[in-house]
């Protein structure tokens, strides 16, 4: 027997619809190319969705057409979201950080007919547009007044695109289960894959989010997204704002300028934004140098790659911000694990606290999480049980766009998605990432984990930037090569580093070479490029391989 429950679908257009009856005065500012501060409204977003929309109807835009953007954060770029996936047709991001290679191939993969992108883009755009066939017209994300000479083929401005249409529109009716957005991962495992979300999957991500114990996102919170809209759905806060009403803050390029957060935060009164690690310290070394303060932000989450505790104190200590560490992938549409604390757990002693504070997080309903071992079978959360995380739920990938797969990313028997992330869960269900599968640094036939060893050095007040890989050693197989950037005009030394680690991490652990180097490579996604770093240090030779 079934439930007398009306079977309503789960769509973008039905958070669009209720943001726009519920919340029309809830403001939407952006930091664009041709306007230092643009202020609107829901009401007036969505108008202009609707016109975007018959602008791409009258192209002759067809249902599951792909529709590509190269942009910043901003309110063009999130006009887009909406009216791509609310008319049917598949709003496909690009992170303009990839190389030309990559985009090219992404491009011609999905088979994007339109490519919106921003001022900063044209050259990138015009340098491969011979080789994209596919993209029939370019479309600037900017007005005539401000649009730059360009040779790419239909280009034409925003403003100019939308200009003549109407602002009335019959949304077709949508199943739940369509297409709604297109996101490659950065192809560290060969070329990238496409990750499709439906409908239904940005729905539920973003009830997910908006929990208590997820995002904790309100009608009274001021949204910040700093992570990236050309990636992952920008961690899905456009939705998931939308679906509670929040005022929406988008830095545009200035993402990672930390004077323009800092003017930001206050003017707007931001409470609680989401990036990557190296997003938090450039703030934070702007407001140590600046003097300033952060009154209204109240919480931050921190994805990406593991958060240095040092990020936390100085964020809690100094600016009263809360930090949650959160994990998740492409794959998970993102949002995995988020770390909030159970009852009872601010009563611990400091060191326990930080300890449970650094985790990833617990799973957020709607993902469900085991660990295996080589053999595939499941290992127990007892906090000591090292395996691989294999993940399963309704806005997981069940596989690739076109079958664009790799080695990781494969599903098991029973629908697992394998991650490739490695690391323990706890008796209070909370999970510790200690490395990627490929990132693993086996000595003697033990696991060392880089990250743990990287969180500890970072937290050196004269280290910027840290990072260890595994190199070859005569007889443990691999050692710890720690690889460290200094902070500004510090002076420390290979023996200031391990007399740092010295008593916070094994002492089997502890790095056999120290090196100073002048950057660290990173992914396209801002993470630690450990592939290049391990093709850079290919030939490296530890002084004593005794």
């Amino acid at each position: 027997m079934k439930g007398l429950m009306m079977d309503s679908q789960l769509t973008v257009t039905s958070i669009m619809e209720f943001a726009e009856r519920q919340f029309p005065d809830s403001e939407i500012v952006s930091v664009t190319k041709d306007n230092s501060l643009h202020r609107f409204t829901y009401k007036d977003a969505f108008l202009r969705v609707r016109k975007l929309a018959n602008a791409l109807i009258d192209y002759g835009i067809k249902r599951s057409d792909r529709i590509a953007t190269l942009a910043w954060n901003d309110y063009r770029h999130l006009e887009i979201y909406y009216a791509v996936g609310c008319s049917g047709f598949i709003c496909h991001t690009i992170n303009p950080r990839l190389f030309e290679e990559q985009i090219e191939y992404i491009v011609n993969h999905a088979e994007d007919r339109i490519l919106f992108l921003d001022p900063d883009f044209i050259s990138l755009a015009e340098s491969i547009q011979n080789r994209v066939a596919c993209i029939e017209k370019f479309v600037v994300l900017t007005d005539d007044e401000h649009m730059p000479t360009t040779t790419l083929r239909g280009a034409e401005s925003y403003e100019s695109f939308i200009a003549n249409t109407r602002s009335t529109i019959s949304w077709p009716e949508l199943n739940e289960t369509d297409a709604c957005s297109l996101c490659y991962t950065s192809g560290t495992t060969g070329n990238p894959k496409g990750v499709l979300y439906s409908h239904r999957s940005i729905v539920l991500h973003s009830y997910g989010a908006a929990l208590p114990d997820g995002m904790n996102i309100s009608i009274r919170d001021v949204v910040m997204p700093i992570v990236p809209m050309f990636h992952v759905n920008a961690w899905n806060l456009p939705y998931t704002a939308a679906m509670v009403g929040a005022k929406m803050v988008f830095p545009g390029a200035k993402m990672g300028d930390g004077a323009t957060l800092h003017s930001l935060i206050e003017k707007e009164e931001v409470t609680f934004s989401a990036g990557v690690p190296t997003v938090w310290l450039g703030l934070l070394k702007f407001l140590s140098e600046s003097g300033s303060n952060v009154p209204s932000l109240q919480r931050v989450v921190v994805g990406g790659s593991a958060c240095p505790l040092s990020i936390m104190d100085e964020f809690r200590d100094k600016y009263a911000v809360e930090v949650h560490h959160a994990w998740g992938m492409t794959e998970t549409g993102p949002l995995g694990a988020l770390n909030s604390l159970k009852p009872g757990m601010e009563q611990l002693e400091k060191a326990e606290l930080d300890s449970i504070r650094q985790l990833q997080g617990r799973p957020i309903y709607g993902v469900s999480i085991k660990i295996v071992n080589d053999n595939g079978e499941e290992l127990p959360w007892d906090g000591k049980s090292v395996g691989e995380f294999r993940v399963r739920g309704p806005w997981i990938s069940s596989g690739y766009f076109k079958d664009s797969g790799g080695v990781y990313g494969s599903h098991d028997e029973d629908g697992w998605f394998a991650t490739g992330d490695v690391g323990t869960m706890d008796a209070n269900g909370y999970m510790r990432i200690t490395d990627r599968t490929k990132d693993v640094i086996k000595s003697g036939g033990e696991w060392i984990s880089s990250i743990d060893i990287e969180n500890v050095a970072v937290g050196h007040p004269g280290v910027a930037e840290a990072a260890v890989i595994g190199v070859r050693h005569a007889k443990w197989g691999e050692r710890p090569l720690l690889l460290i950037v200094r902070s500004g005009k510090t002076a420390i030394e290979k023996l200031d580093m391990l007399g740092w680690l010295e008593g916070k991490i094994a002492k089997w652990w502890m790095p056999d070479g120290v090196e100073f180097v002048d950057e660290i490579s990173h992914t396209a996604t801002g993470k630690i490029s450990k592939k290049d770093l391990r093709v850079q240090f290919a030939e490296y030779q530890f002084s004593d391989c005794e």
